[in-house]
């Protein structure tokens, strides 16, 4: 959550945005007014023609570090704390089961927590902070609405490094890398925050905590005695009562302690850091230093004109060419495809790099030699988006000769984000890179939220359906390991092959029965109504399947 103290409107300087309170020295050193006074000790200041200091005189002092740890946060509030109790409570109570809705439920107090923390210390949220919170909230939502685990976990580590981000705030590449840093070492000081907060409001008496402690058990006494009256005496009620409440056993004491400690632990290191920010924003990183033309633009432009040759080489296949560069190379199409996609996916890679370098030991001097930047490197990144599109072409190829998979479909996704960053770094030359670390990493949350939305397990198992359809092959082995999320596509096959392909899904699903609501994403919800209005064929998984298998399975 990117906030400023409350003060009045000055001039935003173009480095970082300040946030938090300043010491009243190091404010008026950065305001340009004179600090404290230099200690008697310190070398006397030459005057203006007077002599020089000697050439053996002593060594200059070294640059004074830059102090970007956080700041003393304000006193804890009350409705903080009640904040992240709450969301201890609501993560035991309903993250035992899986990640769901329940997801956002307890992510609602939490986000309140982060509120009070920041506006006790007089922060306010700016525009970017409220993005990167939208962003946060958005990727939370695939796990309510897809059945499939490894998008959800994406999704969540997304969302973790967004929160972060939009609790530190900050525009430059460490305060982009190095957020979630802060919110880590916040699980030490933020527990240590909220016991003195605790203890100030105790103030040592006991006589204040006791009658709380005794209302609070008395209340869950009063709560588990007459709930288990009113379900015994009403079925209704007792069925509502258990889809509330989570059925927790011994067994599962550790592991709801567990979950009570992440969500209580998690939201004070979250409401620490928004009270007092780690400055990732005042780290400095040196610039490299710079070239010559002839040592910097000799090697890139031998690299521009390698570039130069392999896409017009791709271009040609492009166009025509398959046939007599497959007869040339005496490789089949699908080799063709295999072998190149993962080296041009390396070479993306390496590009970015050579062009991050590049950068960081280009020739600054002079317009002329900013020209030449411009040109060497735009032309770089021009003929690298050929690469990209030449190695997304491949994984198409790829895919209609052996069918997609969950490996493929993210690499593949992977490429298209390079290639957007190689389009943000082209429009950086053109306009300014001011703005580049806060856009690559909006387009990483951008990806990975569209990503996850767009239910990559449906997307295989109907490309490999509609690829059954055309060429009667079908890898069934590989569809039985898909989620829930792929039932309405293999749906459409016909039966046997249909019961087959949904037995293992099927019986996931029956496995799952007794999980409550709030854990089960709705595509989870959609593939039981499909299976209950079309069961699978009894015995789909005996020997029926393993001929339909044999006679089907195609692997490359």
């Amino acid at each position: 959550m990117s906030e400023t103290p409350s003060a009045p409107a000055t001039p935003e300087p173009e480095g970082p945005e300040p946030e938090g309170p300043v010491p009243r020295a190091r404010a008026a050193t950065e305001a340009g007014h004179p600090g404290p006074a230099a200690p008697t000790d310190a070398l006397p200041e030459r005057k203006a023609g007077g002599p020089r200091p000697l050439p053996g005189g002593p060594p200059p002092a070294p640059p004074k570090l830059i102090d970007f740890g956080p700041d003393e946060p304000a006193p804890i509030r009350t409705a903080t704390l009640w904040a992240a109790l709450a969301t201890g409570v609501l993560s035991m109570v309903l993250l035992g089961e899986g990640l769901a809705v329940n997801m956002l439920v307890v992510a609602v107090p939490a986000t309140l927590a982060v509120h009070f923390a920041g506006r006790r210390a007089g922060r306010r949220p700016r525009a970017w902070a409220l993005v990167w919170g939208a962003g946060g909230l958005a990727l939370l939502t695939v796990p309510a609405l897809h059945a499939a685990e490894w998008p959800t976990f994406f999704a969540v580590v997304a969302a973790f490094a967004v929160g972060s981000l939009a609790l530190h705030g900050g525009r430059t590449w460490p305060a982009v890398l190095l957020g979630p840093v802060g919110v880590f070492t916040s699980l030490v000081t933020g527990p240590a925050w909220a016991w003195q907060g605790l203890r100030e409001r105790v103030g040592g008496d006991r006589g204040r905590l006791i009658p709380l402690l005794r209302a609070l058990v008395v209340a869950t006494v009063l709560l588990l005695v007459f709930g288990a009256l009113f379900a015994g005496a009403d079925a209704a009620f007792a069925d509502l009562l258990g889809a509330l409440v989570p059925d927790v056993s011994v067994s599962d004491g550790p592991w709801r302690v567990l979950l009570f400690a992440l969500g209580l632990f998690g939201t004070l290191a979250a409401a620490r850091t928004a009270a007092a920010p780690t400055h990732w924003d005042r780290v400095q990183v040196p610039a490299g230093r710079a070239r010559g033309r002839v040592e910097w633009a000799v090697p890139l432009v031998g690299l521009v004109a390698l570039f130069a040759v392999f896409n017009a080489v791709q271009l040609a296949v492009l166009f025509g060419g398959y046939d007599a560069v497959l007869k040339e190379t005496g490789q089949t199409y699908a080799q063709y495809a295999r072998q190149g996609f993962w080296q041009l996916l390396m070479a993306t890679l390496l590009t970015l790099l050579v062009i991050v370098l590049a950068l960081r030991w280009a020739p600054r001097t002079r317009s002329s030699d900013r020209t030449l930047v411009r040109g060497v490197l735009g032309t770089l990144c021009a003929l690298a988006l050929v690469v990209v599109a030449s190695a997304v072409r491949r994984m198409d190829m790829y895919v209609e000769a052996y069918g997609l998979t969950r490996l493929r479909i993210s690499v593949l996704t992977m490429e298209l984000w390079l290639g957007l960053v190689i389009v943000l770094i082209m429009a950086a030359g053109v306009w300014g890179a001011r703005w580049l670390p806060r856009a690559v990493a909006a387009s990483a949350v951008a990806v990975v939220l569209a990503f996850g939305l767009a239910s990559p397990d449906a997307l295989i198992a109907e490309r490999n359906v509609e690829r059954y359809e055309t060429t009667g092959r079908f890898d069934l082995q590989y569809a039985r390991g898909l989620s829930a999320d792929a039932v309405p596509a293999l749906d459409r096959l016909k039966e046997p092959m249909r019961s087959c392909a949904l037995w293992d899904i099927d019986a996931d699903l029956e496995e799952r029965a007794h999980i409550p609501w709030y854990a089960t994403s709705w595509g989870e919800t959609e593939a039981r109504r499909i299976l209950e209005d079309r069961p699978v064929s009894p015995g789909a998984d005996g020997p029926a399947c393993g001929l339909r298998e044999d006679e089907t399975l195609y692997l490359p």
